[in-house]
Parts: C-alpha cells; sequence; structure tokens
C-alpha cells in the first residue's frame, strides 16, 4: 500500500494558497488537550511533547510488534491549536498573549480507536514518566463552513491575513460566528525563521 502523505493527499486542508478560500470541513479523530497561557510557555512547550509522544506511539507500533487492525502507512499530521481568549483577556484593548486559552491537537488516521489509543497512552506514561498523558483526550469533530488561507511569515502578523479573510467574508456574503480560530502548522517554529513560518489560519462562517 502507498504512504498516505498528507502532504499530497490533503493539500487543499493543508496547502491552501495565500488567498481567502472557502473550506467545508468533515469530521476528523484528533488527539487532544485544553491548556491556558503564553505559547512561549513551558505548560504549552510539555503540552505539544504529549500530543507528539501519543502520535508517534500510535505511527511506530508495529515496529514494536504490534500491528493495529486496518493499519497503514502514514506521515504523522502536523500539530493544530483552536485559540480563544480568556475573559479577562477579551477586556483588554491589546493583545496580551497570558490570557490565550487554547486547544491543541494532532489528527489521527481512522483506523484509530479509544482502544487503540488507550495503549498508545499506557505506553507512552511508561516510557515517558514526567508526561501527564491522562490530560490528552480523543475526540471526533468538525469546523463545518469556514474559510481559511495560508499565512507566510511570524504569528504575531497573523491580524494582517485575518483583514483580508474578514474582508473576504464580506464579499461573499459570510459572517464569522466566533472569535476563536484554528491554527494548522505546516513549519515548525523551532527549526523555521519568523518569516518563513507557514500557518493555516481558519474560522468559522455561515451564509
Amino acid at each position: 500500500m502507498i504512504k498516505y502523505e498528507w502532504r499530497k493527499k490533503d493539500k487543499k486542508i493543508y496547502l491552501p494558497k495565500q488567498i481567502p478560500t472557502i473550506y467545508n470541513d468533515t469530521e476528523k479523530s484528533y488527539i487532544k488537550l485544553q491548556g491556558a497561557g503564553h505559547p512561549d510557555s513551558d505548560s504549552f512547550r510539555i503540552n505539544v511533547e504529549i500530543l507528539y509522544a501519543l502520535s508517534y506511539s500510535i505511527r511506530m507500533m508495529p515496529k514494536g510488534g504490534y500491528t493495529p487492525k486496518d493499519y497503514y502507512e502514514y506521515t504523522v499530521f502536523p500539530l493544530e491549536g483552536i485559540w480563544d481568549l480568556d475573559e479577562e483577556g477579551r477586556k483588554l484593548d491589546y493583545l496580551d498573549k497570558n490570557h490565550f486559552v487554547y486547544q491543541l491537537m494532532i489528527r489521527q488516521p481512522d483506523f484509530v480507536t479509544r482502544e487503540l489509543f488507550q495503549r498508545a497512552v499506557e505506553s507512552v506514561r511508561a516510557k515517558k514518566k514526567h508526561l501527564l498523558v491522562d490530560t490528552a483526550t480523543l475526540e471526533s469533530f468538525s469546523d463545518g463552513l469556514c474559510v481559511q488561507m495560508m499565512h507566510h511569515g511570524s504569528y504575531d502578523k497573523e491580524p494582517e491575513t485575518f483583514s483580508k479573510m474578514e474582508k473576504y467574508c464580506e464579499e461573499q456574503g459570510l459572517i464569522r460566528i466566533e472569535k476563536s480560530h484554528r491554527e494548522i502548522y505546516i513549519t515548525d517554529a523551532r527549526r523555521t525563521a519568523p518569516e518563513k513560518l507557514k500557518t493555516v489560519l481558519r474560522f468559522k462562517v455561515s451564509k
């Protein structure tokens, strides 16, 4: 079987153009956890580590002697985040990243069941006792109708891209239905210069 690579199979999701487009998201499965605070904090870094540890535990199970039912070769999906502000942060007339609340997640192949996820949790817990893997859950959900666009550059310049997306909504007769938004990290901020970062930005809309 050919290896499932999201960069090739799911270009519409993960590699949209640098112009706003309408996308109708369908239900997918994710390993997910919740957090709060600045994205440069230790707690954020640990949350990311938990998600990757669990995702790679599932990905590498056949090499450890266990092949899940319906398993196929695939590339681990990119990190994603749903971002919002707490009540205090919403009252400020400037952005204070210490007031972020977020949900971090990594998409999983469709063969990943709750039993398989629990097997990964137990495996990671045994190997990496410092990680609170029980904070993660396996959930299925979708954004439904949304507008998305590829953002190139620093995260601090995302408002410029959101402005283009909101203008597009006005032209298309669409309404942004909530302030929270999703980010899909195509590049790794730990290894990529800010000006070369690629991030898919997405928010939910209605007609």
